[in-house]
């Protein structure tokens, strides 16, 4: 998915533009938003990607 935005640098409002589309996935889930930021910090605790600052990233090469 942030592959996918096509830049290094990306914000969390990048990201939450995916959130129709995951909710379409997940139908389940009645927080996608929460999940989105979980799942950043889990990717930057593994690294994949930095947190720069409040709501700003980068992706990792």
């Amino acid at each position: 998915m942030i592959e996918s935005l096509g830049k290094r640098d990306f914000t969390l409002d990048d990201v939450y533009a995916f959130e129709r589309h995951l909710g379409d996935l997940y139908p389940g889930n009645q927080n996608v938003r929460p999940k989105i930021r979980q799942q950043l910090q889990y990717l930057r605790d593994r690294g994949f990607i930095e947190f720069l600052s409040r709501g700003n990233y980068r992706l990792k090469s």
